[in-house]
């Protein structure tokens, strides 16, 4: 999406290629870009799922802010966490099937991360949204025809909840029902207000 800001508003971008966070923006009837972030996703030594989850929203944002100075960048990231491991997007079926067979009647902790940077005034804050998932006990044979039916493979923990995932699970526990799908928009709301961006400003 590619639409002038609103007269008196800074450019937004969203610092991110996915569909899921591009949707969830949307929402917010407010005009943006998007932009690919150049940033190395892999985990540092140690590094718990939930620091992984802030880091990678926070290099997101910066590094398109690093080449879009006048504008208020969001950037995101989610990871999952099994036990204090991190469970990232399985990429292929295989990998996908062994997710799902270790989320197996197992509660889920979907660390979801936003972060708002804007250079034109040294704004640069984010925060965490914690959802846990409940995983019911399904069988192999609904593990094989739900990864057929919905090909999850760029979700993490495979388990896309906007569609037929959803019956994969028990329980969702969030203070913000968009967290799971990948962009937290309570908090994301909340970061551009701080940032000096309203979605509910009143035109003039």
């Amino acid at each position: 999406m590619s639409m002038p800001p609103i007269a008196g508003r800074p450019r937004l971008v969203l610092a991110s290629t996915s569909p899921y966070r591009r949707e969830l923006l949307q929402r917010l009837r407010m005009p943006f870009e998007v932009h690919a972030p150049r940033v190395d996703e892999h985990p540092r030594p140690g590094e718990a799922p939930a620091d992984l989850a802030r880091r990678l929203a926070m290099e997101k944002a910066l590094e398109v802010a690093s080449r879009h100075a006048d504008a208020v960048v969001i950037g995101a990231d989610q990871v999952a966490d099994l036990d204090g491991q991190p469970i990232g997007k399985p990429g292929n079926h295989q990998r996908a099937v062994a997710q799902l067979q270790a989320l197996r009647g197992r509660s889920v902790v979907f660390h979801t991360a936003v972060a708002v940077v804007r250079p034109a005034t040294g704004f640069a804050q984010g925060l965490l949204a914690p959802v846990t998932v409940q995983f019911r006990r399904y069988s192999d044979a609904e593990i094989d025809h739900y990864l057929h039916l919905e090909q999850p493979y760029d979700c993490a923990g495979s388990a896309k909840c906007e569609t037929l995932g959803i019956a994969l699970l028990e329980t969702i526990a969030s203070d913000d029902p968009t967290a799971l799908v990948g962009l937290p928009l309570i908090g994301t709301c909340a970061l551009l207000r701080d940032a000096g961006i309203d979605p509910l400003a009143v035109p003039a």
